[in-house]
């Protein structure tokens, strides 16, 4: 299964404390309502987050989708990237009321749902027979049918740990699943089938203010996803040839100002050292004073050198498609 990661548990709460750890292997839900001493409804109405976010591309184009519960409120984006204009051709979204325009089920894969609806908007992504999730997404900008096949899939990575001002964060992230679908946006129609996808599906109960740089690349022989801030190292993984490998600390190296300049991102234990080189990027800043928002996610190529250990032979990497983000939020 994994070179240095213990399989899932089978719940997000032991005896009344997180399980901290990282591990390989599904979870089927993470729920924190067994949580000792549970904290009160108004706190976790303003503290738990909850969100499925699928990035998916291949030599032509990269999608985002994302649907997001903060508790008191919620959001979703989508977006395609065209990578030979090197430019948007859909960049949509739109915020809601939790639970009336908007969920997030606990489960990260097996039996997942969420979904969104607004004026001209409809987005879902859930679990169907035959171990699929289906991707759908249906507004002005981008109409999208996609389904990722988890059956095959390489053991995902569950990562549960503390977070700084608040109790606990769980996410369940998958690498290189493939694709079947369609994609239409500024008039063209474009096929999904030579496409790779991951799956980020998050549950925390996370700090108001909370900031994160975040990489994430996939394709079947190597895929990894690495971030720095609230959740130290907790969900840095390699996967090389389908088997992960826990990765140390994580470094960006960047200018914030001119965000489309290369990337240098790395990890202390010298498993992973890469150079990002932006092709174009998804931006949004907003400022409600009770509520904020700073997000900046390039999309490009890495290049550079991984390894499974550090005694081992470097790996050579080249045009691995992903993405990078600069992201600080109040929520």
């Amino acid at each position: 299964m994994s070179i240095d990661l213990a399989p899932a548990p089978g719940a997000a709460v032991h005896d009344g404390l997180p399980a901290h750890g990282r591990y390989a292997g599904r979870i089927p839900c993470i729920d924190w309502r067994g949580l000792r001493p549970r904290p009160s409804g108004l706190w976790r109405w303003l503290h738990h987050k909850r969100w499925h976010y699928v990035g998916l591309g291949n030599e032509r184009l990269f999608i985002g989708v994302a649907i997001v519960d903060v508790g008191w409120t919620c959001t979703a984006f989508a977006y395609l990237f065209d990578r030979k204009a090197r430019r948007l051709l859909a960049d949509w979204s739109q915020d809601g009321l939790p639970g009336l325009q908007a969920g997030v089920s606990g489960a990260p894969l097996t039996g997942a749902q969420a979904w969104f609806r607004g004026p001209y908007a409809r987005l879902s992504l859930r679990h169907e027979a035959g171990d699929r999730l289906h991707l759908q997404v249906a507004t002005r900008a981008l109409r999208l049918e996609a389904a990722l096949d988890l059956a095959a899939m390489a053991p995902p990575l569950l990562a549960i740990g503390p977070v700084a001002g608040g109790l606990a964060h769980a996410t369940q992230k998958t690498t290189a699943l493939p694709v079947r679908g369609w994609a239409e946006a500024g008039g063209q129609r474009f096929e999904l089938d030579s496409a790779w996808a991951a799956v980020d599906a998050s549950n925390g109960l996370l700090a108001r203010d909370t900031a994160w740089r975040w990489a994430s690349a996939h394709r079947p022989d190597i895929g990894f996803n690495l971030q720095q801030g609230y959740f130290g190292n907790a969900e840095n993984v390699l996967w090389l040839d389908g088997q992960p490998v826990a990765l140390g600390a994580a470094h960006f190296e960047f200018d914030a100002a001119q965000p489309m300049r290369p990337w240098r991102v790395s990890t202390e234990d010298g498993l992973l050292d890469l150079v990002f080189t932006p092709e174009g990027l998804r931006a949004a800043d907003r400022n409600l004073g009770f509520a904020a928002s700073h997000y900046v996610q390039p999309v490009g190529t890495f290049a550079g050198t991984a390894r499974a250990r550090r005694e081992a032979l470097p790996r050579q990497v080249s045009g691995l498609l992903g993405v990078t983000e600069d992201h600080r939020s109040r929520w």
